[in-house]
Parts: structure tokens; C-alpha cells; sequence
């Protein structure tokens, strides 16, 4: 049973910063890319970010380059999202997904 469990959202004004976690389990977490996407309220899904298997090498939205990092921690299939900077429109419900699925999400909101 394949599980994609995100935590870690919250509710954080401007500039501040939070750090999303994703487990994942019933698949060799190693073998797949990972990528985070959201889902801001009344909008389509969007890509953030993408990691390698090996995570050694990333990729970002031009909306989050240079204030969001992807790390995975494969001996512990999890993956991260470290954001700072964070702006109001980051807000959204965060989700971890590779090519089997996409798990529950974390939401995010940014505002004073």
C-alpha cells in the first residue's frame, strides 16, 4: 500500500520560513524521483520542485528558485522541502508525489 504522508505546514507571515517533510512507504523509495506540487485555494495544481533519485540533482519553479531547497533522505524515504522567504501567494496545500501517486498534503499559508 503505497502511503505519502506530508507534514510540517502551518500558519507563518511574510518572510518566514517552514520546513515540509514527506514519508513515504510501501515502495522502494530509492528507485523513484521525487517532486512537490500545490494547490493554492481555487487554482490548478503546480509544480515546485523535482529531486533525482540519488537526490543529486533538482529542479525548481521560477516562482521558488533561490528560496526553496529539495533534500530526500533516502535510508529514511523521506523527502523535505525547506522554504524561506515565504510570500503570500505560497500559500496552498503541499503535496510530496512521484510517478505511483500523490499522498495527503500540508497546508501552507503565509499571511500577517
Amino acid at each position: 500500500d503505497v502511503q505519502l504522508q506530508a507534514s510540517g505546514g502551518g500558519l507563518v507571515q511574510p518572510g518566514g520560513s517552514l520546513r515540509l517533510s514527506c514519508v513515504a512507504s510501501g515502495f522502494t523509495f530509492s528507485d523513484y524521483a521525487m517532486k512537490w506540487v500545490r494547490q493554492a485555494p481555487g487554482k490548478e495544481f503546480e509544480w515546485v520542485s523535482s529531486i533525482t533519485r540519488d537526490g543529486g540533482s533538482t529542479l525548481y519553479a521560477d516562482s521558488v528558485k533561490g528560496r526553496f531547497t529539495i533534500i530526500r533522505d533516502n535510508p529514511k524515504s523521506t523527502v523535505y522541502l525547506q522554504m524561506i522567504s515565504l510570500k503570500p501567494e505560497d500559500t496552498g496545500v503541499y503535496y510530496c508525489a512521484n510517478t505511483v501517486g500523490r499522498g495527503q498534503g500540508t497546508q501552507v499559508t503565509v499571511s500577517s
